[in-house]
């Protein structure tokens, strides 16, 4: 059965408050992200998505860029370094033997290479080892609409040595597929992919774009399933289980960056509401949504806008970051937010 979850002006209200009080609160106690992904110059990919919105909500985040571009690969040319291995390894035994390294959450987003991986693997251990109740956020940057990003190598260093290590992941289909070794041809299909990732000891996963089943046309459909351990000894023991199902509006229009950004919402969101998630992912999604809408509109007016004008207006979208409009969700005929079970 499906439950739908409606929003009135004053639940934005009550919650807009609960942000800004939230934030007040918890400035002595401050969570701590380190973020590591790619970086460039001008515009807004990986660290520079994800950042400033992390920032606005009140978190202190320490970024290790993977890459240093001078701008995404949509352009013409692409200039910069990128950060070996070795190097990551480097940085982060600068930071132990400084005694930085107690953060409350990592997240994780475009890797290059499996040594990188396997790096990173290094580190997230390390740090929670420091910290045990540290939270891991693992974007799964592999591909889309049917194209590895990646060299192949790298799928089974997440999917054996990497996800074992996450508490939240957020793939799209492709990548979903990609780590479960088949096709989600059917909503049933991408519900029993959900619980897979369940029963390897993630305890919140978002399928953030799924194209099967009935999903309308002109809408992208994100489906969820948190599912919070208990205090028994037995790891599969779970409680407080959440499935839903999000449904936006899908612009006819190339976006960059909106992965990487939608990723540090929900790590930012789950993290103030962790009691429902559904609703916590529900107001990420809405904030993406605004900035989607307004890079989308301010694009009219080109009849062929370039790549620096297709950048996300991430930063005039400050407002749309804070107050999170989760009438943006839905498309005609289909309610935004629908719990399930």
């Amino acid at each position: 059965l499906f439950q739908f979850c409606f929003w009135s002006i004053e639940n934005v209200r009550n919650y807009n408050s609960y942000i800004h009080t939230h934030i007040h609160t918890e400035s002595k106690h401050m969570a701590r992200v380190l973020s590591i992904q790619s970086h460039v110059v001008s515009g807004y990919v990986g660290n520079k998505s994800a950042t400033f919105p992390l920032q606005v909500l009140g978190f202190d985040v320490d970024a290790i860029n993977s890459v240093q571009f001078s701008n995404h690969t949509g352009y013409n040319t692409v200039k910069g370094t990128k950060l070996s291995p070795e190097d990551l390894l480097n940085i982060f035994t600068g930071l132990e033997e400084n005694d930085l390294c107690e953060y409350t959450h990592v997240l994780t987003g475009y890797v290059g290479s499996a040594g990188f991986l396997r790096a990173l693997v290094s580190i997230i251990k390390s740090l929670k080892e420091i910290n045990p109740s540290l939270v891991y956020l693992c974007d799964p940057v592999l591909g889309d609409h049917g194209k590895l990003y990646v060299p192949e190598d790298l799928v089974p260093v997440f999917r054996d040595e990497l996800l074992p290590l996450a508490d939240i992941i957020t793939p799209n289909q492709f990548e979903a597929e990609q780590l479960l070794g088949r096709k989600l041809l059917t909503e049933a299909d991408a519900w029993k992919a959900l619980d897979d990732f369940i029963e390897l000891g993630i305890s919140h996963t978002v399928l953030t774009s799924y194209e099967g089943g009935n999903c309308p046309e002109n809408a992208i459909t994100l489906l969820g399933h948190s599912s919070q351990q208990s205090s028994g000894d037995n790891s599969s023991d779970r409680q407080n289980s959440s499935k839903y199902k999000i449904t936006v509006a899908k612009y006819d229009f190339y976006f960059t960056g909106t992965g990487d950004l939608l990723s540090a919402l929900i790590l930012a969101h789950t993290h103030m509401d962790p009691s429902t998630p559904h609703n916590a992912v529900a107001r990420a999604t809405a904030t993406l949504q605004s900035v989607c809408k307004r890079t989308f509109e301010s694009c009219k007016k080109y009849d062929k806008p370039t790549a620096r004008q297709r950048e996300l207006k991430l930063i005039a979208s400050k407002f749309d970051i804070e107050n999170p409009d989760v009438a943006n969700l839905g498309v005609e005929g289909v309610e935004g937010v629908q719990q399930i079970e």
